[in-house]
């Protein structure tokens, strides 16, 4: 076999038009494509530490995902992430943490350090300050979306690095979109509860069925109304529903911009837990300020923030 049919491919990175622009910044989505993984398909950027794949395959996964965010220094970037627990747990970094950090959110304004979050169907959301230079990156799936967990990210940076809201650039990665999204009856309860916007995020699907239509007594149920599984799904839309959070944190919405790919249509690029039937790989969306970048020093900052 030629050699150059053995080399691996290098990773497939997508990246935010909006934040492209910011030289002070690096930032990237990873695909499934262009890993060393022999799970998944093959050849796969699984990203994520688990049974289903050698630590390894993954930490070379890395080493390469960071490969392609370069930053811009001779040092090395720093890979910073999270044991995710879909929570609206934020931590505030401005050193390589000592101990594992639990959450669902990161922020710095700390040269050299990559801030990531794992996702397969939840979506990574990247805020950036092109003023004091600081950015985040958000895990939000259902829960932390419930949680507020982006517009909370916002008011952090407001508080620890006087962002202005109207300043800020957003970009929402990839993940699972409302034609795809199934959500129970619970979902659009808590979600209704939460915001007088909810009904706009849901929408109902009436599935075709060939053989339902062809021979539907065959689908007849007996069940008292209420408990029948035959009718319409309830999808849930979870780029919208950020999207809304951000502009009501203060975000104008022309500073978002949102990955128009839903993870579970197009598992030949991206990992999709509930395309996948919950056999997939991990990706990553990270953000940071590479090592050359040049701002104006702040004023000294208070204690170092361990959370919200």
């Amino acid at each position: 076999m030629p050699a150059a049919a053995r080399r691996t491919e290098r990773p497939r990175i997508l990246r935010a038009p909006a934040l492209s622009r910011f030289r002070w910044l690096l930032h990237g989505f990873s695909t499934r494509r262009g890993g060393v993984s022999r799970r998944f398909g093959g050849k796969a950027l699984n990203l994520g530490f688990g049974a289903e794949d050698s630590r390894t395959a993954v930490e070379k996964n890395r080493r390469r995902f960071l490969a392609e965010l370069p930053s811009g220094g001779r040092a090395k970037p720093t890979l910073i992430t999270l044991r995710q627990v879909h929570s609206d747990v934020i931590h505030v970094v401005d050193r390589v943490p000592s101990a594992p950090l639990v959450g669902d959110g990161l922020l710095t304004d700390v040269a050299g350090l990559v801030l990531a979050v794992q996702t397969a169907d939840c979506l990574p959301v990247l805020l950036a300050d092109p003023e004091h230079h600081a950015v985040g990156v958000f895990h939000a799936g259902w829960r932390g979306t419930l949680a507020r967990i982006v517009e909370k990210g916002v008011g952090m940076m407001r508080q620890r690095y006087q962002s202005d809201p109207r300043k800020l650039v957003a970009a929402i990665g990839p993940g699972i979109h409302g034609c795809c999204y199934e959500v129970g009856g619970e979902v659009r309860e808590r979600f209704e509860a939460q915001f007088d916007y909810a009904a706009a995020l849901f929408h109902e699907v009436s599935e075709s069925d060939p053989v339902r239509e062809k021979y539907p007594l065959l689908f007849l149920t007996a069940r008292a109304p209420g408990h029948s599984e035959l009718g319409p799904k309830l999808h849930l839309d979870l780029v919208g529903a950020n999207r809304r959070q951000l502009v009501a944190a203060g975000l104008r919405p022309r500073h978002i911009w949102a990955s128009p790919l839903c993870t579970s249509c197009r598992v030949d690029l991206l990992f999709s837990h509930r395309g996948e039937r919950g056999k997939t790989g991990r990706m990553m969306g990270a953000v940071g300020l590479r090592s050359n970048a040049r701002f104006k020093m702040k004023n000294a900052k208070g204690p170092r923030a361990k959370g919200q």
